[in-house]
């Protein structure tokens, strides 16, 4: 059955849609920055989820210290916005993007991190064409093994190859514990920081990350913000991780029941190009069907969802319009050129995705 929101919009934007509950949005930005007051640390929330100024300015009004990006493409967009204090936590490399960082960097407070000599070695050039020196935190690797040093001896290391660099000032660390491995993370910021203090350096920006991790908010000693980012949004890893509820699930895709060719299957208007392949780290299906829990969207192709209907207790027509909550929201953002807004049953408006694509 198809609500008259949902007619609305596919009458005025077609389908497939993606839609913010704006109501929502608030309730996320004011809930986690009231959990970030009251354990007694800052909130730098990642902006990779909504990618849009409007919203990290709505963060940063709400208490945030500064935001986090992953590319400069990204920061780049919000600087232009104004966001004076940004975080990009990822390594940047080659003369271009040193050029870019170095006009960033004259206009916005930027720290940037750094996994590698190599990295260090070429950020002095930005911090030269700014005219400032530049902050670089070091990314510690505590078990997630992705990017970041694997041993506190090769962060002490790197602490003092910036110290050392002309233009640079090491301003601290940061970490992406597992959900799990506090305990062992803590070990490692303790040997790295007492390592670092044998320098004569400290680390005044300790920070951790993840919306999974705000249940564990507060656990290692000496953190100073977490670099929450799916938070605004939520999703069905977030509803999985236990950081939120459906009802805390702020953007929907809006998709259209095209086909019913068998009564145990069925096609949506929603394929690859709009809720991704990501499984989520194996959720079942690729996304809830509010209207039809019971029911999977079991594969696809670029333009079609397909329907599993076998265990759905209620199945859809032809022509409705259903609400689906994303495995990993993130993703199906930066496939969206803008998202409409709305508030209760009415919509407020349409919001760009400005820093949606930006590779570099």
């Amino acid at each position: 059955m198809t609500t008259p929101l949902a007619a609305k919009i596919a009458r005025d934007y077609g389908t497939p849609c993606a839609v913010i509950d704006m109501d929502k949005v608030e309730r996320n930005i004011r809930r986690v920055q009231a959990a970030c007051d009251a354990a007694g640390i800052a909130n730098r929330p990642h902006i990779k989820t909504h990618k849009s100024p409007l919203l990290a300015r709505m963060q940063v009004d709400a208490g945030a210290r500064g935001i986090t990006c992953q590319k400069l493409g990204e920061a780049e967009v919000m600087a232009e916005a104004g966001i004076d204090d940004i975080l990009i936590s990822y390594n940047l490399l080659g003369e271009e993007k040193m050029a870019r960082l170095g006009a960033l960097q004259a206009r916005a407070n930027m720290t940037v991190a750094a996994d590698n000599p190599t990295v260090i070695a070429g950020l002095p050039k930005a911090a030269e064409l700014s005219g400032r020196p530049l902050s670089v935190v070091i990314e510690c690797d505590t078990g997630r093994k992705r990017a970041g040093v694997e041993t506190p001896a090769e962060a002490v290391a790197l602490a003092r190859q910036i110290a050392q660099s002309k233009g640079l000032a090491f301003a601290g660390f940061m970490l992406y514990p597992t959900e799990t491995g506090w305990a062992e993370a803590q070990q490692f910021y303790d040997a790295a920081l007492a390592g670092v203090r044998e320098l004569g350096l400290d680390a005044r920006m300790v920070s951790t990350g993840g919306s999974p991790n705000l249940k564990n908010l507060g656990k290692l000693k000496g953190a100073t913000e977490h670099r929450p980012g799916t938070y605004i949004y939520n999703d069905r890893m977030q509803v999985a991780a236990g950081v939120a509820g459906f009802d805390d699930c702020a953007l929907n895709i809006y998709s259209t029941v095209v086909s019913r060719a068998a009564p145990e299957r069925g096609i949506l208007d929603a394929g690859s190009k709009t809720l991704t392949s990501d499984s989520g780290g194996g959720m079942d299906g690729y996304g809830l069907i509010l209207e039809h829990p019971e029911a999977r969207i079991a594969r696809f192709a670029e333009e079609h969802g397909f329907l599993d209907l076998s265990r759905s207790n209620t199945r859809p027509n032809v022509g409705d319009v259903v609400r689906i909550v994303p495995n990993h929201v993130c993703v199906v953002v930066n496939m969206m050129d803008e998202v409409v807004m709305v508030r209760g049953e009415e919509i407020v408006g349409v919001l760009p995705v400005a820093a949606r694509g930006k590779l570099r």
